[in-house]
């Protein structure tokens, strides 16, 4: 865009928001006597003078264009309440005239905000639909909860550690809280969507790559609430663990490539397996028949979510507590203990503690490996948490074989190294 003047840019954005709002608006508004006020050029209009009193000096043309789109609504609503009482078009018109001053002011950000009002205007019959024939009380008051949650609390929390061992952070925590509720709404949408056998699954799939240890959660929870999800549940968590060597091996590409090329075989062959079994437990959900009548509760419940963060705080609370009391075996045991709450950071320490030349490679790849497979014991633990004891059964075999081929690659790599 060399040549071009940002005015000229931002003047062009917000004629083009107007534009788009005000086509819907136009398409929406009837004809005749009774037709809705505010259509295409009226939209457009207004949308470009929030940009020409945005780009004015002048600082009071920018809140005297804005009042004027409100009493111009206002005078609009006044004359077409009797016929529609609805105030979508009234207040669009304003927020219209604020995405003018914003796409002047920047660009890209007012014109994608104007595509997003545009698609909820369009959206109205398929929203007012989904919020009243799908949505039920349960799922409101809980997707509510869950952003009270992220929104309203988790900014609130302080982020850093609270205790004198360092291991009490609580945003981190009540973060990974959050987390364990928003995998168990995805798997509750993807049951909805896609049924048991293939949307649990997928979402446990999905949900590993944010966190697989809370994806554990989320699935022990559902199969705890619905003992008829149990095979496509320990799905989803073995399916979740695939996401743990990929990333390990993104960490360790960036810390330090000859670690990461030392971790390649095991890592692929843990990965393999993680594939294997979840696949095997998928096809098994698929060809088993269909439950009637299943009951799929509530999205999530926070209780399983605030036993989740409990768990993990006190496995990190005794780590920090027992390395403060007999000290550090040296990097290798720090790294491992590390590994309890998150496999890839305590990759990168190790790989770092190799570049810095405190670690041999191979220290670093065996302190890795003993990270990688405290955190598959931490999953197993908040599975049995949160879990019945046939999810837990399920899967303690797809995380033992997980960790053995990543120690077979390991000893494959050392002969091969001798």
């Amino acid at each position: 865009m060399n040549g071009v003047s940002p005015d000229v840019i931002g003047l062009a954005a917000a004629l083009g928001v107007g534009l788009l709002i005000g086509i819907e608006r136009e398409r929406s508004k009837g004809t005749g006597p009774h037709r809705k006020p505010g259509g295409i050029r009226t939209f457009a209009l207004f949308s470009l003078a929030g940009a020409i009193a945005a780009a004015v000096s002048n600082p009071w043309l920018t809140p005297a264009t804005v009042l004027a789109a409100a009493a111009f609504a206002a005078v609009a609503y006044h004359h077409s309440a009797d016929a529609d009482p609805g105030l979508t078009t009234e207040i669009a018109l304003v927020v219209a005239t604020l995405l003018g001053i914003l796409a002047y002011r920047h660009p890209a950000i007012g014109a994608g905000l104007g595509v997003v009002v545009a698609i909820m205007l369009a959206a109205r019959t398929r929203l007012h639909r989904f919020v009243l024939d799908q949505l039920n009380a349960q799922e409101v008051h809980d997707g509510l909860l869950l952003a009270a949650a992220a929104l309203v609390v988790l900014p609130l929390l302080p982020d850093r550690a609270v205790d004198p061992l360092g291991a009490f952070n609580p945003r981190v925590l009540w973060f990974l809280a959050i987390l364990v509720m928003t995998i168990n709404a995805a798997g509750y949408v993807a049951l909805r969507a896609l049924g048991a056998a293939v949307g649990l699954p997928l979402s446990g799939l999905a949900g590993g790559f944010v966190s697989s240890t809370a994806t554990h959660v989320a699935m022990g929870s559902r199969a705890t609430a619905e003992p008829k999800l149990l095979r496509p549940a320990i799905a989803g968590a073995a399916l979740s663990s695939l996401a743990t060597p990929i990333f390990m091996m993104i960490v360790l590409a960036v810390a330090n490539r000859e670690v990461m090329t030392a971790m390649a075989l095991p890592m692929t062959l843990a990965g393999l397996g993680a594939l294997a079994y979840g696949a095997l437990f998928t096809v098994r959900a698929v060809r088993s028949p269909p439950p009637d009548e299943m009951q799929l509760g509530r999205p999530f419940n926070p209780r399983d979510a605030l036993i989740f963060a409990a768990t993990i705080t006190g496995v990190i609370f005794g780590a920090a507590l027992l390395e403060r009391l007999f000290g550090t075996a040296g990097a290798v045991v720090g790294v491992s203990v590390a590994g309890l709450a998150d496999t890839q950071a305590a990759g990168a320490s190790a790989a770092s503690l190799a570049l810095a030349g405190k670690l041999t490679i191979e220290q670093a790849v065996l302190a890795t490996l003993l990270a990688f497979s405290g955190n598959a014991a931490m999953k197993v633990v908040v599975s049995w948490v949160s879990g019945r004891a046939a999810f837990v059964l399920g899967v303690v075999p797809g995380q033992l074989l997980m960790v053995g081929l990543a120690w077979l690659g390991w000893a494959i790599s050392c002969w091969g190294l001798a």
